[in-house]
């Protein structure tokens, strides 16, 4: 058996001599690579000769000394790769220019026409809402006429009841006295058959029944022309009676005619409330403004009574309203209710500030880890920026990186504020109406190109502004 250290021994050498082999294949490998390498290189080289020769500039000096400057084939084809590649770039830039250029006024245009297609419905809104308006206010009118027209058949109708129960008893009473005189009249004629069969009997009446007898004749006189009387009386009471119960149907028709007009018109006034007071409400909802608390304030500012809008009074004897008079106040409450909404729509900031030329550029929310609590308008340098409701100026003037800042104070603890304005055209304190130009766009602060950054804040609460216009454009 060898020995293990003379096996080890050769294990080792032919380790060595397998590693000196292998470097040897790696070496001629990475000779073999040069090689490659060079005639590649000799032959790209070559092309390049072949198409960009060498070229040499020569350069003559005042002390008429000529140098010459080598522009080897790899110089002038980084050269010409340069210079393709720097043209390209601005073809690409320009083109990019060009683009958003064409894009910008693409939006300017379809901006403008969607202005002046919101600004169109604004206006057919707002004649809607005046018609609305009108009919509600005609309506209101042929109400209180109808109201005036049942009161005086109602009138009517209690006075021929009136009338009625006082015929009813005169000829109750007519009646009770001709029973009466029926009673004596029949007395009268017993008394006159006794004192006539006493004549035939034979027995001649003396002075005394000579005389009675007269009495009795005159009473039985006096009896039947009353009696004739009484009974044309009570013929021509129970005429009256008659008529008067043909006038209290006639007058019951007319009534329910007219409760049926009224129902009519109670029926177009709420569903013209519904349908004119649900947008509002959803409106002021999207904008972050609770209704009730909204008509809360409004009712506070604008708490004079009286005029068409007042509820109906009801009865001074304490009995209960009528449906009517119910339905005709709840009425009257939509009414008022849906002239508050339009008094709070016009002291919120429901408009745009910016009116041509702008693009939106950033919207309200979370940007690069903080809240951008408000929308970006870009436009052109001096672009006029307008109030978007009535107010009172709280600030106008440099605020860090707001730059050239206005802040408007509104009704119902809401605040707008303007940023980055190239100028300012309104005062601290001055009190300012929706629609009023109160500064230019500008790009002062911290911002990085012409716009305005607006706000609306509720109670100090950052709100979307887009929420205020988004909200006003599906209602107006």
């Amino acid at each position: 058996m060898p020995n293990a250290g003379a096996l080890r021994i050769e294990i080792v050498n032919r380790a060595a001599a397998w590693g000196r082999c292998h470097a040897r294949i790696e070496q001629r490998r990475d000779i073999r690579g040069q090689v490659l390498s060079g005639i590649l290189a000799h032959r790209f080289r070559g092309i390049l000769e072949g198409y960009l020769p060498e070229q040499r500039l020569y350069l003559r000096s005042d002390s008429d000394q000529t140098r010459f400057i080598r522009l080897s084939p790899g110089t002038q084809a980084v050269a010409i790769f340069g210079s393709a590649a720097v043209v390209g770039w601005a073809i690409i830039a320009t083109a990019i220019l060009l683009m958003d250029s064409i894009s910008a006024g693409d939006a300017r245009e379809q901006a403008m026409r969607n202005q002046a297609l919101y600004e169109q419905r604004l206006n057919a809104m707002s004649d809607a809402r005046d018609a609305r308006a009108e009919e509600a206010r005609a309506a209101q009118e042929r109400f209180a006429a109808a109201l005036e027209q049942i009161s005086a058949m109602q009138s009517k109708l209690l006075a021929s009841e009136d009338r009625r129960r006082e015929l009813e008893t005169g000829i109750g009473v007519i009646q009770a006295t001709l029973r009466r005189t029926m009673d004596e009249r029949d007395a009268a004629r017993g008394e006159r058959d006794r004192l006539v069969a006493a004549l035939e009997g034979g027995e001649g009446p003396g002075p005394e029944g000579q005389t009675k007898l007269a009495e009795v004749e005159a009473t039985l006189a006096f009896l039947n022309a009353a009696l004739e009387s009484t009974a044309a009386e009570r013929d021509r009471m129970a005429d009256a009676a008659a008529e008067a119960l043909a006038l209290a149907d006639e007058l019951e028709f007319e009534r329910d005619l007219s409760r049926a007009r009224n129902e009519k018109i109670f029926a177009q006034l709420e569903e013209a409330l519904t349908v004119s007071v649900e947008p509002l409400e959803k409106m002021f909802s999207a904008a972050g403004l609770p209704p009730e608390r909204l008509l809360d304030a409004v009712r506070q500012g604008y708490s004079g009574t009286g005029g068409p809008l007042t509820p109906i009074s009801f009865s001074t004897k304490a009995a209960e309203p009528t449906e009517e008079e119910l339905r005709a106040n709840a009425i009257l409450k939509g009414l008022d209710r849906m002239n508050l909404y339009r008094l709070a729509a016009e002291k919120a900031p429901f408009s745009m500030p910016v009116r041509s030329g702008y693009r939106l550029t950033s919207g309200f929310g979370q940007r690069w880890g903080r809240l951008h609590a408000g929308t970006d308008f870009a436009g052109a340098h001096g672009t006029p920026i307008y109030a978007t409701a009535d107010g009172v100026v709280s600030h106008a003037g440099w605020l860090s990186g707001y730059g050239r800042l206005v802040k408007i104070q509104h009704e119902f603890g809401i605040e707008t504020r303007y940023a980055h304005l190239s100028r300012i055209r309104v005062s601290d304190g001055e009190r300012v109406v929706k629609g009023q130009r109160i500064g230019d766009m500008g790009n002062t602060g911290r911002s990085t190109g012409t716009h305005l950054h607006y706000e609306t804040r509720v109670n100090g609460e950052p709100i979307n502004p887009m929420n205020f216009i988004r909200a006003a454009r599906d209602v107006f």
